[in-house]
């Protein structure tokens, strides 16, 4: 029976259909960066890497003997190849089948929708948020072998393909299994193709691991992995987060961002800081530029990964950031949370809610600073992520007046040309107008149409224009700001003659007095 399982292995199979059309879609959309495929086998192996350092926390016996966490990157001229090593946790040869035959996210097909779309634009943006970055080796590869040993057992095995008509997966021999120089780990060894022959240049290795791999916490040599001895790491292997600000410069900061979100755009706005106090962590965290397409999507959770003393634990923990905050990406590390808790039971930690709290408000300060001092960044903001941020008036009171502060509005105020602030209409009120009048609809230019707002417009009152499915909720929540009621122009009756008087009264006639 054990044999039957082997010669399954053995044999040639196919990848599923997503896969397939995947690797076509990859190898034509990032054609013109080259670079990414490196990029994306590096940050793979510094996860392999992570995930052993914490599964070690609970089995020391995993590292033993071998404790240094390590990458190498290194080429053969002579053979035209280039090979990714890792001493990380390894994939047996069943996770060799499921993670490099298939794609285990659900939104494969989405993005190759996203793809077509953008018609080619903006699909550079849209690689890496599915955990396809293996994929990107067939840029440069007409052909990817994996070897693997899973940490803590003595099977290696072997992955390959060339990337169109499937791939095996079979036992490896002695002599494969002797290049991984140690008990565990990955290496990927890629046939270069012409288009692809900068790459057995040392010097353009080199160049891009210090473009986009330097932040990695995991030291990167290049040489094959029998030669470390005496070698230099070619990044900082430092976390960038721990660093301080002063030390981190605006490409350093721009190259994580690229690195964590898998994008080319850059970030409007970085959060950097160190919180001390009853509770002490480090966080990096990202504004993206562009809105990711499944911002809505009810399945989607936060992208932040959150580490314990350097040791990255995971990042998708239930808590760690408000829902209204799922777009921000970065890091945050702990130094309050236990590392020999299970990844399930973090979530319930008290520290996780009093990180997400004191987070928030960062974020919510620096962007009440950014809508101050940089209002065309700001808006750009809010337009892309503004109906996200009001769903913290619903749902997270603690947090309403900050939120309110950087809240924009469509209005009817000099024709609605500009966004205004709550403050700003209040500013803008009429003497003695005790409610904040609004209207709710699909688009602006509708609203602005719409017959209900002539008697206003006639007595000069302004008028919200509510063009969010978020705003009939938190109103619901919310019935007031600073005393002045939201009263809907559509819901009852709004006495506008009322107004009229507060605007129109006569002031009160002056005494005269006659000459005797």
């Amino acid at each position: 029976m054990a044999k039957t399982a082997k010669k399954q292995t053995s044999e040639q199979q196919n990848f599923s259909a997503d896969v397939a059309r995947l690797l076509e879609i990859v190898a034509g959309a990032l054609y013109t960066n080259h670079d990414v495929f490196l990029r994306e086998l590096i940050s793979n192996a510094a996860d392999a890497c992570g995930k052993l350092r914490f599964e070690a926390i609970q089995n020391p016996a995993l590292t033993k003997g071998d404790p240094d966490f390590r990458i190498h990157v290194f080429k053969n001229t002579d053979d035209r190849t280039v090979g990714v090593f890792d001493n990380g946790i390894g994939m047996s040869a069943e996770e060799l089948a499921d993670h490099l035959g298939t794609i285990a996210k659900s939104g494969s097909r989405a993005l190759m929708e996203q793809v077509k779309a953008s018609k080619g634009g903006d699909a550079l943006k849209l690689i890496g948020q599915f955990g396809v970055g293996f994929y990107a080796a067939y840029m440069v590869a007409s052909h990817v072998r994996v070897i693997s040993r899973k940490a803590g057992t003595k099977d290696t095995n072997v992955w390959e393909s060339d990337g169109s008509t499937g791939f095996t997966v079979r036992p490896a021999s002695a002599e494969e299994s002797a290049l991984l120089h140690g008990d565990r780990g990955t290496l990927i060894t890629l046939s270069i193709k012409d288009e692809g022959a900068e790459f057995l240049i040392e010097e353009k290795l080199r160049q891009v691991i210090e473009h986009y791999s330097d932040h990695i916490d995991t030291p990167i040599y290049l040489a094959e992995p029998q030669f470390k001895e005496g070698q230099s790491a070619v990044n900082q292997a430092s976390a960038l987060w721990m660093r301080s600000k002063s030390e981190v410069t605006e490409e350093e900061y721009t190259a994580f961002y690229k690195h964590i979100t898998f994008g080319f755009d850059e970030p409007l706005l970085t959060c950097h800081w160190r919180a001390e106090g009853m509770i002490s962590f480090n966080a990096l965290l990202f504004l993206p530029t562009m809105r990711p397409w499944d911002l809505y999507d009810p399945t989607r959770k936060n992208a932040v990964k959150l580490y314990v003393r350097r040791v990255f634990i995971s990042d998708s923990i239930d808590g760690l950031m408000y829902p209204w905050l799922r777009f921000v990406r970065g890091a945050i590390d702990s130094e309050d949370l236990p590392l020999n808790i299970s990844r399930e039971s973090l979530q319930y930690n008290p520290v996780i809610g009093k990180i997400r709290s004191s987070v928030a408000k960062r974020v919510l300060g620096d962007l009440n600073k950014l809508s101050q001092n940089d209002e065309p960044a700001f808006l750009t903001f809010w337009a892309q992520f503004g109906a996200a941020m009001k769903e913290g008036l619903y749902d997270a009171a603690e947090h309403r007046e900050d939120i309110f502060k950087i809240c924009r509005f469509a209005t009817t105020h000099e024709d609605g040309k500009s966004l205004a602030s709550l403050d700003d209409y209040i500013a803008r009120m009429k003497p003695d107008q005790n409610e904040i009048y609004y209207i709710s609809g699909e688009n602006v230019e509708a609203l602005r149409r719409s017959p209900q707002l002539e008697g206003f417009k006639k007595h000069g009152l302004e008028v919200l224009l509510f063009t969010d499915t978020i705003d009939d909720f938190w109103l619901q929540q919310v019935p007031e700001f600073k005393g002045k009621v939201f009263k809907s122009v559509t819901k009852g009756a709004v006495d506008l003659k009322d107004e009229s008087k507060k605007e129109e009264a006569p002031a009160p006639e002056k005494p005269s007095f006659c000459k005797s």
